[in-house]
């Protein structure tokens, strides 16, 4: 599959398969937002996915796959510590506030400053009318933020916490765009992306996990509710192959595309988790809402027609 992908670099093809990883990526990664946020605890089913997509990859890259170079592997130390800052945010995001309000906050945060880093980081650079639409893109996420907060307001239950949930997910908004640059980084340095990928699965076992489990003592030392050992390894087997799906596709696709293009794609993330919010967490999706979905989705677009 590695020399498959890499024959794609350079050539036309390229940016249409990277558009339809990047479109996999987004509809997996709004699925993987509400089995993350499910159940009794947003930390422990974090430690949980992690461990189970770890042990699922760690044979290819023991036995499958090149192994990192001297290189890669201080990239991989750098991805692994913004990995799991952001992992870390996402779970008090979540833990704290209502999958509608801290999603589109965390989401409409990431693609300017992915953006910027990029043309930092790597040169890229998008034209004018990327920029107006990238913009476009971000103010309309966080008018959908907006209209569901000025709906939550009225709900003292959902507006409990809503403060820090939201300081949470701004935080973790700005992490995705560092993480990002790094694992473009990453994918683009070695003969073989997936090395990275696979050596980046292999890590996140020895991050979230450690604080998974102070969070299950935690819990147990204060009488608290937990989640049965059945039900953990469901929901983090279920969530494991799904984080491999949409973390996995994303990264390749930074092989092949802009980060700039790649990340206003990756928002239309946010109409599957508004349905997906209302099916599984019985939020409300009224007019204004359908309406500035529909602009993110036109918004995400007009960035790759306008490249």
């Amino acid at each position: 599959m590695s020399s498959w992908i890499t024959s794609f670099e350079g050539t036309p093809a390229a940016e249409t398969l990277a558009f339809v990883l990047v479109l996999l990526s987004a509809a997996s990664h709004a699925v993987f937002g509400i089995i993350f946020k499910g159940g009794i605890d947003t930390y422990i089913n974090r430690g949980a996915i992690n461990v189970c997509y770890s042990l699922i990859v760690l044979p290819f890259a023991l036995f499958v796959l090149p192994w990192p170079s001297h290189e890669m592997w201080i990239v991989l130390s750098w991805s692994f510590l913004a990995h799991m800052i952001y992992e870390l945010l996402q779970a008090r995001a979540y833990s704290m506030g209502a999958f509608t309000l801290v999603y589109p906050v965390a989401r409409g945060t990431g693609p300017i400053a992915t953006a910027l880093l990029a043309f930092v980081a790597f040169s890229e650079h998008l034209t004018l009318l990327q920029w107006l639409a990238l913009f476009a893109l971000s103010g309309a996420i966080f008018s959908l933020a907006f209209v569901n907060l000025r709906d939550m307001r009225a709900d003292a239950a959902a507006s409990r916490g809503m403060t820090a949930a939201l300081i949470a997910a701004v935080a973790t908004g700005a992490m995705s765009a560092v993480f990002m640059n790094i694992d473009a980084l990453g994918t683009r340095m070695g003969e073989d992306p997936l090395t990275f990928v696979a050596w980046f699965f292999v890590l996140g076992m020895f991050s979230t996990p450690i604080f998974a489990l102070a969070r299950w003592r935690y819990r147990a030392r204060n009488g608290l509710p937990l989640p049965t050992l059945k039900a953990l390894a469901i929901r983090g087997f279920l969530g494991a192959v799904v984080a491999l799906t949409t973390f996995g596709a994303m990264m390749v696709a930074t092989r092949l595309a802009k980060l700039g293009e790649i990340v206003a794609l990756r928002e239309t993330s946010i109409a599957f988790a508004a349905i997906l919010g209302v099916l599984f967490f019985g939020e409300r999706l009224n007019g204004a809402r359908i309406v500035l979905i529909a602009l993110i989705a036109a918004s995400a677009m007009a960035v790759q027609l306008a490249g």
